[in-house]
C-alpha cells in the first residue's frame, strides 16, 4: 500500500479531550471555508434518496466534526426535511452528549453507548458514515470495518477531505514549509471557531500548542489516507453480487473535487 501509518496526536489516549475538541473546531472551519459540507451533503442526499433511508449514523463522531453542519444542509433540501442524524463514537464524549441531546433542534442526537466501527451491527440502523476518520484505522481494522458493513448488509459511506496523491519523498521535503503554513493558517481561522472558548484563544495565541498539534496532525494524516488502489486491496475478496462498492471524488455544484469517498450499498 502507498499509505503509511504515521502517528497523530489525537490518536493517543493521553491527549486531552479539550485540546482534541479545539483541533476538531479548526477542521470544521477549514471544511466550511472549502465548501466541503455542501459537497458531502450532496453525496449523502443522493444515497438517502436512492435507498429511501431516513437516518444517518455517523461513526467516530468525536466532538461532532462536520456532520452537524452537513445535517443542517440536508434538512434544507426538499424531501429530506425528516432525515435524522445520530452521532456515535467508541468513546462517547459526555460533554457533547449533553450538548446535542439537550438541544432544541430536532432530528440530531448523540448515541450514549460505545460503538466500535469494526462491528457495524452494534450501531443503530441507518446509513453509516465515517467522515475524516477512516485514515486513523490500520489496514486490519479498516478491512474489518468494510467486512462488517458488507456482512451485515449495512450501507456505508467513507469520506476523506484530503487525498494521498503526493510522493512520500516530496512530502518529507516539503514538510517544514507545510507545517509553517498550517500553523499560520490556525491564527487566521481561530476567530471563526464557534463556540470560541478561552482554551482555543490562550493555547493558540499565547501558548501555541494548538497550532503545533493541528499542523502536525494535518500533515501526518495525508500519507495515512487510503488511496483508491489501497481501497481495492482492502476490498479484495469482499465483493459479492448483493453488495456494491463504489469509490470516487466528492464534488461541488461546479464539479470541483472536494475529497474522496468509498461507498458500500446493499443491492
Amino acid at each position: 500500500m502507498k499509505r503509511i501509518q504515521l502517528f497523530e496526536f489525537e490518536d493517543f489516549s493521553w491527549f486531552p479531550n479539550w485540546l482534541r475538541n479545539c483541533m476538531t473546531n479548526l477542521i470544521v472551519v477549514l471544511q466550511r471555508m472549502m465548501g466541503t459540507p455542501e459537497a458531502l451533503a450532496s453525496l449523502i442526499a443522493g444515497i438517502v434518496q436512492d435507498t429511501k433511508i431516513s437516518r444517518i449514523v455517523d461513526v467516530g463522531s468525536g466532538s461532532g466534526g462536520a456532520m452537524p453542519e452537513v445535517f443542517k444542509i440536508l434538512r434544507a433540501k426538499q424531501g429530506l426535511e425528516n432525515v435524522e442524524l445520530i452521532m456515535t463514537d467508541l468513546y462517547p464524549n459526555k460533554e457533547f452528549i449533553q450538548r446535542f441531546n439537550n438541544t432544541p433542534e430536532t432530528g440530531i442526537s448523540y448515541y450514549e453507548n460505545p460503538v466500535d466501527a469494526t462491528n457495524i451491527a452494534a450501531a443503530p440502523e441507518g446509513l453509516k458514515t465515517m467522515v475524516n476518520s477512516f485514515h486513523h484505522m490500520p489496514p486490519k481494522e479498516a478491512r474489518k470495518i468494510l467486512k462488517s458493513a458488507q456482512e451485515n448488509n449495512q450501507p456505508l459511506l467513507i469520506y476523506e477531505l484530503g487525498e494521498n496523491n503526493i510522493p512520500l519523498l516530496v512530502w518529507w521535503v516539503l514538510l517544514p514549509i507545510s507545517l509553517t503554513i498550517l500553523m499560520v493558517m490556525v491564527l487566521f481561522m481561530t476567530p471563526f471557531v464557534k463556540p470560541l472558548t478561552w482554551q482555543q484563544l490562550v493555547f493558540t495565541y499565547l501558548i501555541p500548542i494548538i497550532p503545533i498539534c493541528y499542523a502536525w496532525d494535518g500533515q501526518a494524516s495525508l500519507p495515512r489516507i487510503y488511496t483508491f488502489a489501497d481501497m481495492d486491496k482492502l476490498l479484495d475478496g469482499l465483493k459479492k453480487e448483493n453488495y456494491n462498492w463504489e469509490k470516487g471524488y466528492a464534488k461541488d455544484e461546479k464539479g470541483k473535487k472536494k475529497g474522496i469517498y468509498l461507498m458500500g450499498i446493499p443491492q
